[in-house]
């Protein structure tokens, strides 16, 4: 049995570190007053990233968060989305895999639902 993808998620405004393997954001839009150089990714997968749309219904009531990893997810399942994600999933088969996100929020925020997602054993 393979061993498990090492999937980690940081925020892209923290200093790069060797051990971040494949550096990955996962935001639509680059983050803001950062550059390209100082951000040092690798890869940027806007196609993961959730949609506009979601983004804005989500930040206009950060109370719907509850229901936000469902609608995600949804997304995520969608052909575009669905190919980025082999293609993250097969990254994370060959070494550890960064996941990089914009916002302030540590503890909610699209990152960590997409780490899930890459981490779940597919059937």
């Amino acid at each position: 049995m393979p061993a498990a993808p090492l999937i980690a998620v940081k925020r892209v405004y923290d200093p790069p570190d060797a051990a971040d393997g494949l550096r990955v954001l996962v935001d639509r839009l680059w983050p803001r007053g950062l550059s390209k150089d100082a951000a040092a990714v690798d890869e940027w997968a806007k196609a993961v990233a959730p949609s506009a749309a979601l983004r804005q219904w989500l930040h206009a009531d950060p109370g719907r968060w509850p229901e936000f990893p469902a609608r995600y997810r949804a997304e995520l399942a969608e052909p575009g989305p669905a190919a980025a994600l082999r293609s993250l999933r097969a990254a994370a088969a060959q070494g550890k895999v960064t996941l990089l996100y914009g916002t302030r929020d540590e503890k909610r925020n699209h990152a960590l639902v997409l780490r899930d997602v890459l981490l779940a054993v597919k059937t």
